[in-house]
């Protein structure tokens, strides 16, 4: 594989399924109450008003509902169709395009991080250069919340949402793994737990501080 076509697959397989997948997730938070709680206890974990970015953002329904809990989030997807739906849905957010791998974000300029289930696209040999720039644009006590598929197993997803095409490939990790990048970032870890234990592929959700 090319170095860029992980990157341009995704991007195009996330443009292609954009609505589907809004409408899957639409109603995730209401029916998770694990889900909501741990995005509750880190927008508890932040400050008043914190400037916090959705890094992987995808229709934008995660930086909406840190904004109703009174963080000053925004978001940024690598799809531009996603970026497009999540403005059209969530009109009074930001949202843009953006490339995690290369965060344009000014050093030290955020109070918290969040990537939710996006950094499973991410090959294991550019995850350290990602948790660099969420080390980077975050102030020193800033927070990051990584959620993701929990196993030890690499798979190439061609199709999804209501069957449309896809080619993206999707990176399941022990917790371990990434508490260890996380280390190596230089971020302190300080909560790790898991979710949907009885389905298929669980997920987990690590708190870290800069």
């Amino acid at each position: 594989m090319a170095p860029e076509d992980w990157r341009n697959d995704t991007r195009a397989s996330y443009d292609t399924v954009a609505t589907s997948y809004a409408d899957l997730v639409r109603d995730a938070l209401t029916n998770d109450a694990y889900l909501r709680a741990t995005l509750d206890l880190f927008a508890a974990l932040l400050p008043p008003g914190a400037r916090v970015a959705d890094v992987g953002c995808g229709p934008g329904h995660i930086t909406a509902y840190l904004h109703a809990a009174g963080v000053d989030a925004f978001g940024i997807d690598l799809s531009p169709a996603m970026v497009d739906l999540a403005r059209t849905t969530h009109p009074a957010l930001a949202f843009e395009v953006g490339d995690m791998t290369g965060l344009d974000l000014p050093a030290a300029s955020l109070d918290g991080v969040i990537a939710f289930w996006s950094l499973i696209h991410i090959p294991d040999d550019l995850v350290p250069q990602v948790l660099a720039h969420f080390h980077r644009v975050l102030r020193p006590g800033g927070r990051l919340l990584l959620g993701f598929h929990v196993g030890d197993a690499h798979r190439l997803k061609t199709e999804g949402y209501g069957g449309h095409p896809m080619r993206v490939h999707v990176h399941l990790r022990p917790p371990a793994k990434v508490t260890a990048w996380l280390e190596e970032a230089g971020f302190t870890v300080e909560a790790q737990h898991l979710l949907d234990l009885a389905a298929k592929t669980p997920g987990a959700a690590v708190f870290a501080r800069r």
